[in-house]
C-alpha cells in the first residue's frame, strides 16, 4: 500500500508535517514587589505557562537579594503545594513542605536543622486531618534515623512522643 510523498517537513522530527502542527507560544510573565518599603524587590510571583495565573514565587526575606522561600503550584490547581525555605540565610535550602495529595494541606516537612545539608526530620501527616502527627529525626546527626514517633504540636514548642 503505497500512501504518497513520504517527504514530510518535520523541523521537530515528530513525524507530523509541520503544517498541520499547532504551535503556542507565549512569554512567561513575572511580577515583582517591594513589600517592605526599602526601594528594593524583594517579591516575586510568576505565571510560567502564561494562563493568566501566578504559579510560583519567592520573596527575599533578609534583604540579601537572594530569594530565601520559594513556593509554587506545580498541578495548576491554583494552590501552591511546594516549598522550600533557606531560614537560616546561608544560601542553602534547608525546609521543604509539600502538599503530596493535591488536597490543599501540607502532609509533609523536612528539614536540615544543623546546616549539614543533611535532612534531620521529616514530619508527615499520616491520617490526612491537615496536622502533622508523625515524624522521624535524627537527633544526634550521624545519618541514622533514632527517634520516631507521635508528635503533638499544639500550642507549645514541637515535641516528639517516642
Amino acid at each position: 500500500m503505497d500512501f504518497g510523498d513520504d517527504s514530510f517537513d518535520t523541523a521537530d522530527d515528530s513525524g507530523l508535517d509541520d503544517g498541520y502542527e499547532e504551535t503556542t507560544t507565549y512569554e512567561a510573565e513575572q511580577v515583582t514587589f517591594d513589600t517592605d518599603g526599602d526601594g528594593i524587590e524583594d517579591t516575586i510571583v510568576i505565571d510560567s505557562d502564561g494562563d493568566g495565573e501566578y504559579d510560583s514565587g519567592g520573596v527575599d526575606t533578609d534583604g540579601d537579594g537572594v530569594t530565601d522561600v520559594a513556593a509554587v503550584d506545580t498541578d495548576g490547581d491554583g494552590i501552591i503545594d511546594y516549598a522550600e525555605a533557606d531560614t537560616d540565610g546561608d544560601g542553602e535550602v534547608d525546609m521543604v513542605a509539600a502538599d503530596t495529595d493535591a488536597d490543599g494541606a501540607i502532609e509533609t516537612v523536612a528539614a536540615d536543622t544543623n546546616a549539614d545539608g543533611l535532612i534531620d526530620v521529616v514530619a508527615t501527616d499520616t491520617d490526612a486531618d491537615g496536622e502533622l502527627d508523625h515524624a522521624v529525626a535524627d537527633t544526634d546527626f550521624d545519618g541514622e534515623v533514632d527517634t520516631e514517633g507521635a508528635i503533638d504540636i499544639g500550642e507549645g514548642p514541637f515535641s516528639l512522643e517516642a
